[in-house]
């Protein structure tokens, strides 16, 4: 396997430096860069695999490059913020973010992050060209839209592509693998084999707001993924694909 390729945006050099060798000697192809023109730069060079991109940039913040890179990339995400800064880890994860790590950070802690999200993203792609039939040509429906397994793919109700994170695919393949199921957030994270994460992380409440807005019919009333008060979050299907005797 090819090293993975990451693009570090901070605009502090020492930060760059710090991070290009550190990442290296652990196998990582990196490039770093200071703002957001140089990250559009970077890109039509060559899209890396994952972007840690600083939130605190001069000119265009991390948080609109984000969104830019979402809509347009399918790469990793791991947004750099400050330590006290919580609204801007939520709006992060609103854009599309994979992950989010606060500065000061032990860059060990970092390289886990990375390797996790990495991770989910390759998966995503090995995932969108099977080997086998398992799985091949599978379909879930989940609130007003379609799974597909095999492409890692959300699709509307004209079978037009819905972008999701590889975090946000797995949290709705696991809600549609068990309909009508009270799943904790401890569970979820152990069925999207996001076990470094705590169970009581909020993140994962942000990730399933996301997708309610991408599913649902009314987002603020949601019918689809529901959430089970003191329990966690359970996925009802359509009446007409209730199994008998199921629902609520």
């Amino acid at each position: 396997m090819s090293a993975a390729r990451v693009l570090v945006v901070d605009d502090d050099p020492a930060v760059r430096e710090m991070l290009r060798e550190y990442l290296g000697a652990h196998g990582y192809a990196v490039d770093a860069v200071g703002d957001g023109a140089a990250l559009r730069a970077a890109l039509e060079r060559g899209v890396p695999d994952l972007v840690l991109l600083d939130v605190a940039l001069p000119g265009e913040d991390g948080l609109s490059l984000a969104r830019f890179l979402r809509d347009r990339y399918d790469v990793g995400i791991v947004m750099v913020t400050a330590a006290d800064d919580v609204v801007d880890r939520v709006v992060g994860l609103e854009m599309g973010a994979d992950d989010y790590i606060a500065k000061p950070f032990d860059p060990r802690e970092l390289r886990a992050r990375l390797k996790s999200v990495l991770r989910r993203v390759r998966d995503r792609g090995a995932r969108g060209a099977p080997t086998s039939t398992e799985g091949a040509g599978k379909r879930l429906a989940i609130g007003r839209c379609t799974l597909d397994l095999a492409a890692r793919q959300l699709l509307d109700a004209e079978g037009r592509d819905v972008p999701v994170t590889a975090m946000e695919f797995d949290l709705l393949r696991a809600f549609a693998e068990h309909p009508n199921q009270v799943l904790s957030r401890d569970r979820l994270l152990t069925l999207t084999r996001n076990r470094e994460w705590e169970p009581f992380d909020r993140s994962i409440d942000i990730r399933i707001a996301r997708v309610r807005r991408k599913i649902e019919d009314d987002p603020d009333r949601p019918q689809a993924i529901r959430t089970v008060r003191g329990a966690g979050y359970m996925y009802v299907p359509p009446r007409a694909e209730q199994p008998a005797g199921g629902g609520l």
